[in-house]
């Protein structure tokens, strides 16, 4: 289970009383005292907010709970796509004052698409400023309108504020299953239903993503929480132990103070026993194979070495050493896409020792995938937003005694075939001086690395394929501009060595120059990240706003214009978004609500950005080509 909110919306300390009252804990940490469970790092503490997803398990009655502890601010999003990649069921937090914000929006619209069953706890009740039938309201227009209250709230806004839970057979709740199901339907206009086919109906619904029960209450003083714990225990679906070959995600990766790696995973189907070899596959690499050393089993709080794990379970797993973030164990699942697009924002960094730092940021790329260090002229990191460089700079000064300054912020480009690309070296010719001989055809599809082999896979060594294909992989970093290519066909043509003289190192050194001429003759267009956003704004800022939008590069689909509010959707650069969202409260009186969704890319209008080559080669297409030709 996952508890997932906004930022300051009390996940945390919500995390705490369920902890409390499973008796794992002996007393309720505070976020603002800093000595919470899951917060761990020391940002964390003194920040009040979530960055990394914690993981704790505990006992509820008859049901085992891993509970994962998500981030809620924006800028840690890929955090919580991991807890979301893993998750039979949710509870979203929105606190009763600030009532549904941006990051809300964000997460219930992706719960929702996914169909990850969800409770919906509104927090501090006891708070000045609490709302309710309001809060519903926004909810129902903001959120779904498949949420349904599953009580009221008396002296709200006060200490004193209690919840108190409607029977089950009620009027809004019948209503809104009957809505969903002909059967229900029947039995409820003729009067004939019973409490049991509520709650089987209930069940139903919930895991099947079409309604979402509201409980109230306070973290703080604990109002509510068990009637919370029963919604978890009743609604939610459970899982159950599978059966058949092992599949298994990794979903973390940390350190261990010893400096070794530790994977957290969750067991889908199948078991996995100590120091068995385990086929792992990467989200962007060729598989291999590899047995953990030790196995600890997330129980009762903390964690208990164990030998075997079984479907259902999530485990710490010690020894594999290149394990990463989004890698699968045993048999892959196929289409296991992104839940959230990739970070649009990269910085340089910069600081003394340029060494350390650089094996500083290596270490934390391997925990964070997502923060992906290029290593140019400068060393770049990707970001999701601003906040993200307090973390990293956090991070490196206080884990590994390093500090940094940033850059400002700019867009991340990518680069998109124009066509088919050929090229050919082979083995012995005047152009060619190493032992080895290659051959690639590029050619553009739509999304993702597609890597063929047209020559036949026992023709050459294992090592000498694994060395191709993961040049191939580095290669696409940087295209003719500078740019990634992440959607490409690559189809190997040709290979040649020599039983004595070659090695894996000749491949490696030969592959990026062939395969660069394929992708020059096809030539390649560089694309910007756009987002669609949807915007609420008071009614008398739209012409404002409008011109605001237009100034961006904005482009604006659909707008519609209420008595309360009106509603704007549209596209607009990621690289213009920033300086947009910093204004537009200037143009909205504080009001203006801004959601924005990764979608696409798009050619940039005018001269095409470059970014400075790894590896020191020409920037643009012509000077790369005579660069490529003299070669």
């Amino acid at each position: 289970m996952g508890i997932v909110a906004h930022v300051d919306a009390g996940k945390t300390s919500l995390t705490e009383r369920l902890l409390f009252a499973a008796g794992v804990i002996d007393r309720v940490g505070r976020v603002d005292d800093g000595n919470t469970q899951t917060d761990s790092m020391d940002l964390e503490r003194k920040r009040g907010i979530t960055i990394r997803s914690a993981v704790v398990s505990f006992e509820l009655g008859d049901l085992t709970v891993n509970l994962i502890d998500t981030p809620g601010h924006s800028d840690f999003i890929a955090e919580v796509e991991r807890a979301l990649s893993v998750l039979d069921g949710a509870v979203l937090v929105i606190s009763a004052v600030e009532g549904v914000q941006v990051q809300t929006r964000l997460l219930m619209r992706t719960l929702a698409r996914l169909r990850i069953p969800t409770c919906l706890f509104i927090n501090k009740i006891d708070r000045v400023g609490a709302r309710y039938d309001e809060l519903l309201a926004d909810v129902a227009r903001l959120l779904t309108p498949n949420a349904v209250p599953m009580g009221s709230v008396t002296d709200l806004g006060t200490r004193k504020a209690r919840f108190e839970p409607f029977p089950l057979q009620n009027k809004a709740l019948g209503e809104l299953l009957a809505e969903h199901n002909d059967v229900f339907l029947s039995g409820y206009l003729d009067d004939a239903l019973t409490e049991q086919d509520y709650a089987n109906e209930v069940r139903r619904q919930v895991a099947a993503g079409r309604l979402h029960p509201v409980y109230f209450g306070s973290a703080m003083t604990g109002d509510g929480i068990d009637e919370l714990i029963g919604g978890i225990q009743d609604w939610l679906p459970r899982a159950t132990s599978v059966a058949g070959p092992l599949r298994a995600r990794v979903f973390k990766v940390e350190r261990a103070t010893a400096g070794q790696k530790v994977a957290s995973a969750r067991i889908y189907t199948g078991s996995l026993s100590t120091r068995a070899y385990v086929e792992v596959h990467p989200a962007d690499g060729p598989s291999y194979q590899a047995r953990p050393t030790a196995m600890e089993l997330f129980e009762r709080g903390g964690r208990r070495t164990v030998d075997q794990v079984q479907a259902g379970q999530i485990v710490a797993l010690r020894g594999l050493k290149d394990i990463r973030i989004g890698d699968q164990l045993g048999v892959p699942e196929r289409g296991v896409g992104r839940l959230f697009a990739p970070p649009t924002l990269e910085t340089v960094v910069t600081a003394r020792d340029r060494v350390k730092l650089f094996q500083a940021l290596t270490q934390l790329a391997e925990q964070d995938p997502l923060i992906h260090v290029r290593k140019a002229d400068d060393l770049t990191v990707s970001l999701y937003g601003e906040v993200q460089k307090e973390v990293i700079a956090s991070l490196l000064e206080t884990e590994y005694g390093v500090a940094v300054s940033f850059s400002e912020t700019r867009p991340i480009h990518i680069e998109r075939l124009d066509g088919v690309g050929s090229a050919r070296r082979e083995m012995g010719a005047p152009d060619n001086p190493w032992a080895a001989g290659v051959g690639f055809r590029v050619s553009p599809v739509a999304e993702g690395i597609e890597y063929n082999l047209e020559v036949e896979l026992g023709g050459l060594l294992r090592a000498f394929h694994t060395a191709i294909e993961e040049t191939v992989h580095l290669t696409l970093q940087q295209g003719l501009y500078g740019w990634g290519i992440p959607n490409c066909r690559i189809d190997v043509t040709h290979t040649a060595y020599d039983s004595v003289g070659t090695s894996a190192s000749d491949f490696r050194r030969l592959v990026p120059l062939v395969l660069m001429q394929a992708i020059a003759e096809a030539g390649t267009t560089v694309l910007e990240p756009v987002t669609h956003f949807e915007l609420d704004i008071p009614p008398d800022s739209v012409s404002r706003v409008l011109s605001l939008l237009a100034e961006s590069r904005a482009v604006v689909e659909e707008t519609t214009v209420q008595d309360s509010h009106a509603h704007l959707e549209g596209s607009i650069p990621a690289a213009t978004t920033h300086s947009f969202e910093t204004q537009l409260p200037g143009q909205t009186h504080g009001e203006g609500i801004l959601t924005p969704t990764f979608t696409t890319y798009r050619q940039v209008p005018g001269v095409a950005p470059v970014r400075a080559r790894t590896d020191g080669n020409p920037l643009n297409q012509k000077e790369y080509i005579l660069h490529l030709n003299q070669s």
